[in-house]
């Protein structure tokens, strides 16, 4: 049974209706291992009658030989390939056992061991390409082709591969947006569910993004490219997704790195097992088919199987709820964390904070107005939250806005530029300032964010910035304490009245407020040296440090930096909280299958090694209770691809 569980191709899906999305499902006879399982169990169904029937030996003979091609070439290929680069395979193994039983006369027996050998391999075969095509078929929700428009306005439909950052696309009503884009022109509601989970349309003007894949709704829309298509966010959860898959968690290294020594063993055991009956005056036939019947049932299939399709259906079900785990390593490490690390801004809260307060401060010369105009100019050009929040305060209200120069940004600091002529610092008040200011001290007692607004060096006024906690916060901080016996820490830039007042909302006591990124990243060291393995959860760049160093980082998705997405281990697509404990319970239920499937393949090979060494094991039942546990391992592994599995992980870690 090989233990390579690679991808297979698989056939496009139907078009889905307008608002589906398209999904894949592999046939079976797609697959070479189940064509080839399925021409050698035919050829054997057909011999077996003639045999027992008494028809010539020549006849059910030929049919026997078809069956060990059709069933065992590809294996037993594989099997010499490895052998070539000395690596013993337990694929050889199986069909020498079988061309043994042959030769002893067991021409039916070793058949039977070919057909359940192929078919075994066919259901491992199936479960890998079923695993991929629950997220493959992401790539059925990006358009084959865009519709681009040149700089004279004219239109041509481009294959969305030849879109290039900067190119203009059209997206009529109806149809799927075909890029990563801002939006230029036009306004429409974008059924964005595919990708962040919303339930409603969002709506969409000037200055939006919208993401490949996405719905447009009744309006039509002028989108500026800024990402090519490999760089999607759709293509960038199937790569992550496809190099997950590809990966191996460290039991199953551990598995792999022990075959080669149990199999080496295992052939020096049968050599004995054949060799000392002789040697006392067994009969050759006995001795032989003791020791084919010996070589099948220690053979590890079960075992090597035990550990990879649990953890990859896992993250399969994962990524049909939203989150994307990035490697069987991730998976199988998630279901250890014992501390639990949450970022503020984006991630306990919702991520879109909203100005309160607009307070210029004596001696200013600035009112209301100016104030808000300035902070908005120097902050536009900046992604953070709370930057959004003032450019949005501004808009509402209809301010025209200077453009800003000479742009600098520092992650828990604050920003700086140039507007009309005067340098514009915003940023929090303990980094820009050194006098008290008794304004900030107002707004963060009752639970807002001060930003302070300097001027030419000079304190002239202070914005207030609230952010609304997730509806799902106080749950998923119950939910994380039951789970990993310890109440989640709160790691956060912002100042501590406003983070203490959110974090008694949420159910949070050991609140760390006011850190820089690096002060982020020793809190997390601090946990890791006291014995902890923690799960770092942020979103923004200022916790890209702390999710490295952490023994596993999930990051937010919808309001995630880039940098974020990349350097976490799993990211939150839909947005949900709620999903971080129910892939953690998910994660540690694919951890109890992986034990179930050692103790089960280890129970069936040594109850058949004991049973055959010790009385008279009937080869074709050897082969059954060998290959039927294979079978049965790689079966309980894929029952974490059904949607059950998910409800009782969030069930699970809701109780």
């Amino acid at each position: 049974m090989t233990s390579t569980l690679a991808p297979h191709p698989v056939e496009r899906a139907k078009p889905a209706r307008a608002g589906e999305v398209a999904r894949r499902r592999t046939r079976v006879l797609a697959l070479p291992e189940a064509r080839w399982a399925a021409a050698a169990t035919a050829l054997f169904l057909l011999a077996l009658p003639l045999q027992w029937t008494g028809a010539p030996a020549w006849l059910w003979g030929s049919l026997y030989a078809l069956s060990y091609v059709t069933g065992g070439w590809e294996p037993g290929w594989e099997g010499l390939k490895a052998l070539k680069e000395r690596t013993l395979d337990v694929d050889l193994l199986m069909v020498v056992a079988a061309l043994g039983a042959a030769a002893i006369g067991q021409v039916m027996d070793g058949a039977l061991l070919i057909v359940i050998f192929a078919t075994s391999g066919a259901l491992e075969a199936l479960a890998t390409a079923r695993t991929a095509d629950s997220v493959r078929g992401l790539l059925d929700l990006a358009p084959a082709t865009a519709t681009r428009l040149n700089p004279a306005g004219a239109e041509q439909a481009v294959p969305v591969e030849e879109l290039k950052v900067g190119d203009t696309v059209l997206v009529r009503p109806g149809e799927r947006v075909g890029a990563d884009g801002r939006v230029l022109d036009g306004a429409s509601e974008v059924d964005q569910a595919t990708i962040t989970g919303e339930p409603l349309p969002v709506p969409k003007e000037r200055g939006d993004e919208v993401f490949a894949g996405t719905l447009n709704g009744t309006g039509a829309l002028r989108i500026r490219v800024e990402h090519d298509a490999s760089d999607s966010v759709i293509a960038r959860i199937v790569r992550m997704v496809q190099e997950a898959s590809e990966t191996k968690a460290p039991t199953q290294l551990f598995i792999e790195k022990v075959e080669q020594r149990y199999s080496l063993g295992m052939v020096a055991a049968t050599l004995a097992v054949f060799l000392v009956p002789l040697a006392f005056g067994a009969r050759l036939t006995d001795s032989l088919l003791r020791a084919m019947t010996f070589m099948i049932v220690a053979s590890p299939c079960a075992v090597v199987l035990a550990t990879m399709p649990p953890l990859l259906s896992a993250i399969a079900n994962a990524g049909r709820h939203g989150v994307l785990v990035k490697s069987a390593v991730v998976m199988e490490r998630l279901g250890r964390v014992d501390a639990v690390a949450l970022d503020k801004t984006g991630t306990l809260t919702e991520g879109s904070p909203r100005l309160t307060d607009v307070r210029p401060l004596p001696g200013s010369g600035l009112d209301e107005r100016e104030l808000l105009i300035l902070a908005a100019a120097a902050e536009r050009p900046s992604e953070h939250p709370l930057a959004r929040a003032v450019v949005d305060a501004a808009r509402e209200r209809g301010l025209d806005l200077p453009d800003a120069r000479d742009f600098t940004s520092a992650p828990g600091v604050g920003v700086t530029a140039v507007v009309g002529g005067r340098t514009v610092a915003v940023g929090a008040p303990a980094r820009l300032a050194d006098d008290a200011v008794g304004t900030a001290a107002e707004l963060e007692e009752s639970g807002r964010t001060a930003v302070l607004v300097v001027v030419d060096g000079v304190p002239a006024g202070l914005l207030g910035v609230a952010d609304r906690l997730r509806p799902d916060a106080a749950a998923t901080v119950t939910a994380l304490t039951r789970l990993t016996g310890t109440p989640p820490v709160l790691l956060t830039g912002d100042n501590p009245r406003a983070a203490a007042h959110l974090a008694a909302e949420a159910g949070i006591d050991d609140v760390r407020a006011g850190l820089l990124p690096q002060d982020k990243l020793a809190a997390v060291k601090e946990l890791e040296d006291a014995g902890r393995k923690v799960l770092v959860v942020g979103d923004g760049v200022n916790d890209a440090p702390a999710l490295a160093a952490a023994y596993t980082g999930v990051a937010m998705g919808r309001a995630g930096s880039d940098l974020a997405l990349e350097t976490a281990d799993a990211v939150i697509v839909r947005d949900e909280l709620a999903a971080v404990p129910a892939t953690v319970a998910l994660s540690r239920r694919a951890r109890r299958l992986v034990v179930q499937n050692l103790v089960i393949a280890g129970v069936f090979i040594a109850g058949l090694v004991a049973w055959d060494l010790a009385g008279d094991l009937p080869l074709p039942l050897g082969v059954a209770g060998h290959e039927g546990s294979t079978v049965l391992v790689g079966l309980n592994g894929l029952r974490l691809l059904r949607e059950g599995a998910w409800r009782r992980a969030v069930a699970e870690e809701g109780h």
